[in-house]
């Protein structure tokens, strides 16, 4: 079988050089958007937090998924969540590998006490729907739906300064479109953070924070 010419590739073969071509420019295209690809692992350090002054407790692995937030899934709601239960015994069921749940931060009611238990790049099962997980930053407030004297001055504050600084990070608007309840997911099936939750109190704190007023 004779050879085939150069010649011949590029006058009779052009459909296949066209093809390699495009081939090439659409690798060369994928190979550098290889971050957008959910799940790669950026690098991380032990215990690294990304809201300062907050204490890092870690959820279980079984409880989140590795992600490259906001490179992949853009971040651009915050989920305000009640425990319903203790503090101690949120952190406990969030380190659990079969509760299958944990949110990034977790509230004390009695001072405000914030502890970061999964970083915001990944993205924790805590909303009850893959959208918005993938989508929100969850915020858990340790206390009962029914019980109000759980939300406390402290908590409100504390929890403001928080959900401020995420929009700020994000670019995320300061209003209740951006900033909902677990009852407001869609198909959700819980009624956190319940009636007693003082949302006019919240987004008023929220905003002061935001622009940095200091009364916050």
């Amino acid at each position: 079988m004779e050879p085939v010419s150069r010649r011949a590739l590029l006058i009779g073969g052009g459909s296949g050089v066209a093809l390699a071509t495009a081939a090439a420019l659409n690798w060369d295209t994928a190979s550098r958007l290889w971050w957008r690809v959910p799940g790669v692992d950026k690098q991380r350090k032990e215990g690294e937090v990304d809201q300062p002054g907050v204490r890092w407790i870690a959820a279980s692995e079984a409880n989140l998924r590795f992600a490259d937030r906001p490179a992949d899934y853009v971040i651009d709601r915050v989920v305000i969540h009640v425990t319903e239960s203790d503090f101690r015994t949120a952190v406990k069921v969030f380190r659990d590998p079969l509760h299958e749940a944990a949110a990034h931060y977790l509230v004390r009611a009695e001072d405000g006490r914030t502890v970061q238990m999964v970083r915001e790049l990944d993205v924790a099962y805590h909303a009850g729907n893959r959208g918005y997980n993938e989508r929100s930053i969850g915020i858990e407030h340790e206390g009962f739906v029914d019980r109000p004297g759980n939300f406390t001055e402290e908590m409100y504050r504390s929890s403001a300064r928080l959900t401020a600084r995420i929009c700020e990070r994000y670019g995320i608007p300061v209003d209740r479109g951006h900033i909902v309840g677990h009852n407001e997911v869609p198909g959700a099936d819980h009624t956190d953070p319940g009636p007693h939750w003082d949302w006019k109190r919240y987004m008023a704190y929220v905003r002061q924070a935001r622009a940095g007023s200091g009364k916050a």
